[in-house]
């Protein structure tokens, strides 16, 4: 048999077309999924950033609460010595009075 030579003929001319746009097509193909990725990507980062900006502050930290005024023996005992204490002349009445007054609340 008497090969060919020169140019190749109609059914090597198809697979050679088929070849390339075979190949064309898995390269473009990587290219978009790559695209498509990196897109992606940037969306979710942006994303995450608007949401960290967007997180409510902590809450704040809750008021110490007042201590309660002494009640029953302690109030007692307290008066008791404020009373002493102006009976020695160490508190004027002003400051007896003040002192008792807080102590009961009022």
């Amino acid at each position: 048999m008497m090969r060919r030579m020169g140019r190749p003929g109609l059914v090597g001319t198809m697979a050679r077309t088929a070849v390339i746009a075979g190949t064309a097509t898995a390269v473009s193909g990587g290219v978009m999924r790559h695209q498509q990725n990196k897109q992606a990507q940037q969306q979710e980062a942006a994303y995450d950033e608007q949401q960290a900006q967007a997180a409510p502050p902590p809450p704040p930290p809750p008021a110490p609460v007042a201590p309660a005024p002494a009640t029953g023996d302690d109030t007692i005992a307290e008066l008791k010595q404020l009373a002493d204490l102006k009976a020695q002349g160490i508190l004027t009445e002003d400051e007896f009075s003040a002192a008792k007054a807080k102590l009961l609340g009022m």
